[in-house]
């Protein structure tokens, strides 16, 4: 009796402190709603924009902190497992864009003086048309789209939630069952265990109670605070998550036996046939000589899939923080420091901590497709579970419910932009009632339209298995209008015509490809080029926009690029357009081959992977990529802040 007391109680111990430092955030969170809540309901620039006073550090760290979601890990370690360390360049490329924002874009945005990218769409283009377009993306992108992404997040949420969360353990029945009886009247299956388990309606009612009070204390702060909310507790989500995550994978790392160990554990699941056939050195591989199923059209897609994402000119949340920046030169220093912590710095904690939990917890025999990227996917949470020590346990559970909340905040703070600015601002009211609605008013609706966001989401999150289902499903939502949303900003030629004819093929050839179409890199670079295809045509069919609104455009934006004729007639005659152009994307190239060098050379080191065929060793394959990114540092940073004339 006495040795069951004493685990008891260390067992009770480590759930109280495990619990007072998700309370702790939880506090913060709240403090810092009311603390920005004056601020941010005088109108909108300062409820989405943070009154465009935040330093590039804080704005960086803000865009890492969403990305860093609670989701991502889960699927980070389902990728490794199922297809290799090679298959994540298709996260990893999004670096390009990242920077493309910073270098080349971000100057743009900030002169726009835009609230959102839907209200760009009249001031880059004209007549109803314009208007028409603005109100389609509001809707699409900011609703439907949006909400997909926080479906996902949810559904992850629901996953961590579950071993950690026993609410049926702590609640009274008669606050209980009303959850209960929601769930199953309802058919909210919220939980992977099997559908004949007897507490799979319990485990279901459980995680609805740790996603709406998840939301409930996100959204409080979120539409308390606007953006300004947002961002504190995004900076302080991001220490927190490296700083567990870090832990994390240092206890996972020895517990595999350190490096030898988990290539030896790997070549004993591969003899066993756990890892579906996929070698060793293939999971280890960075380059596609190596790489397992590394076909062409993959390999197509991971070389333009930075470029033909809906995000690609920092549509969304990325062009928020740009604009939100005190300046051009803070908004530059914001993609720097969102790309070093997104690319670099996360993905070496997670390389190694992805390869501990496969080899810690193989998969399951017999598993294919969606079940096993599911069930690897759920090793990030049972290692969480099961190997970290009280205090560690508790830090992470923080780290990832504010990983949840980071990305949940940013996500419902941009999407209802869309609603107050676009939808009620300027069709409900300028176009249809018109008058001009107040400061206050419009932010009220800007915190109702938070509530119906989530709602939507958590229907769609009912329709999902895995993670990367809905991520795939919104790569291929958004293929194809990144090329046309880059050249709006940099050639005179793009008309409005041209985005609608990307968004229409996109949403008419979307379903097809899915059904005919089962190779999911070949499906989106269909898409991508049907879409860009559509989008050229249109342009020559029907012409630039009128005259006298580019010289508007031009004169407000002073855009880098093919601009040269509209420069002339706004009596700009030594417009440098294409010069400057050149200077950012060198700057963006450098800093790019400059963070990929450096992951592949340090990532090489900490996973042991093999260097290519061609090279002929180990040890110049890893200084040498960590030496040239090393040396690109002062290039990009020269071209990017010395050189370029604003």
């Amino acid at each position: 009796m006495r040795m069951i007391s004493v685990e008891h109680s260390t067992g009770a111990a480590m759930a109280s402190l495990d619990i007072a430092i998700i309370l702790a955030f939880i506090v913060y969170s709240i403090y810092s709603g009311f603390r920005n809540k004056d601020k941010a309901s005088k109108d909108l620039q300062e409820y989405f924009l943070a009154g465009r006073s935040l330093p590039g550090w804080k704005a960086g760290l803000s865009m890492a902190a969403t990305q860093f979601a609670a989701d991502t890990p889960l699927l980070v370690t389902g990728i490794i497992a199922v297809s290799g360390i090679f298959a994540l360049w298709q996260m990893w490329i999004y670096a390009l864009s990242f920077l493309m924002v910073g270098f080349v874009l971000a100057s743009h945005w900030r002169r726009a003086g835009v609230i959102t990218d839907a209200e760009l769409t009249e001031m880059r283009y004209s007549g109803g048309k314009a208007l028409l377009l603005r109100g389609f993306k509001a809707l699409y992108f900011g609703t439907f789209f949006n909400c997909v992404v926080l479906a996902w997040v949810f559904f992850a949420a629901s996953r961590i939630a579950e071993p950690f969360l026993p609410w049926n353990e702590w609640l009274p029945a008669w606050m209980f069952h009303p959850f209960l009886a929601l769930a199953q009247a309802a058919g909210l299956k919220l939980t992977t265990a099997s559908p004949d388990t007897v507490n799979v309606w319990v485990l279901s009612a459980n995680n609805l109670i740790s996603v709406l009070s998840i939301l409930l204390v996100t959204t409080f702060y979120s539409a308390t605070g606007g953006l300004r909310s947002v961002v504190d507790t995004d900076v302080i989500q991001v220490g927190i998550m490296f700083i567990a995550t870090l832990l994390f994978s240092i206890i996972v790392y020895m517990k595999a036996g350190g490096l030898g160990g988990m290539h030896e554990k790997l070549q004993v699941l591969f003899s066993a046939g756990a890892l579906g056939g996929i070698q060793p050195s293939q999971i280890l591989a960075f380059t596609p000589d190596r790489a397992y199923n590394a076909t062409f059209p993959l390999l197509a897609l991971f070389a333009l899939q930075w470029i033909i994402q809906l995000n690609s000119d920092g549509t969304g949340y990325l062009a928020q923080r740009s604009m939100a920046c005190k300046d051009e030169r803070h908004a530059k220093m914001a993609a720097l420091v969102f790309t070093g912590t997104q690319v670099l710095l996360r993905s070496l904690l997670w390389l190694p901590l992805g390869l501990g939990l496969l080899v810690l917890f193989p998969p399951v025999a017999d598993l294919t497709g969606e079940l096993l990227q599911a069930d690897r996917e759920g090793a990030y949470v049972r290692g969480m579970a099961e190997l970290l020590p009280v205090g560690v346990k508790g830090l992470m559970i923080t780290g990832m419910l504010a990983a949840l909340a980071s990305t949940v905040d940013t996500h419902i703070n941009w999407g209802s932009s869309y609603w107050a600015n676009d939808l009620f601002k300027r069709i409900f009211c300028r176009a249809w009632l018109k008058r001009e609605p107040s400061g206050r008013a419009l932010v009220w609706v800007a915190r109702g339209s938070n509530v119906m966001l989530i709602a939507v989401a958590l229907i769609i999150m009912t329709k999902l298995s895995s993670i990367n289902q809905a991520w795939q499903a919104s790569l291929l939502l958004g293929a194809g209008m990144g090329p046309i949303l880059v050249m709006r900003w940099l050639w005179w030629r793009v008309n409005a015509w041209s985005e609608i004819a990307a968004i229409t093929i996109s949403g008419l050839t979307a379903v097809p490809l899915l059904l005919w179409v089962p190779d999911q890199a070949l499906r989106l670079l269909i898409m991508g080029g049907l879409s860009a295809a559509a989008s050229l045509a249109a342009i020559f069919l029907f012409g630039p926009e009128p005259k006298d609104h580019l010289a508007r455009f031009y004169n407000l934006v002073r855009p880098k690029g093919f601009w040269h004729p509209v420069a002339v007639d706004c009596g700009d005659h030594e417009h440098e357009g294409a010069r400057r152009l050149m200077v950012s994307v060198g700057a963006m190239l450098a800093a790019g081959a400059s963070v990929f060098c450096l992951l592949v050379g340090a990532g090489s080191v900490l996973v042991g992977s093999p260097p290519p065929a061609l090279c002929p060793s180990p040890a110049l394959w890893v200084w040498g990529n960590i030496a040239v990114g090393l040396l690109l540092c002062p290039v990009w940073f020269r071209l990017g802040f010395k050189l370029e004339r604003h």
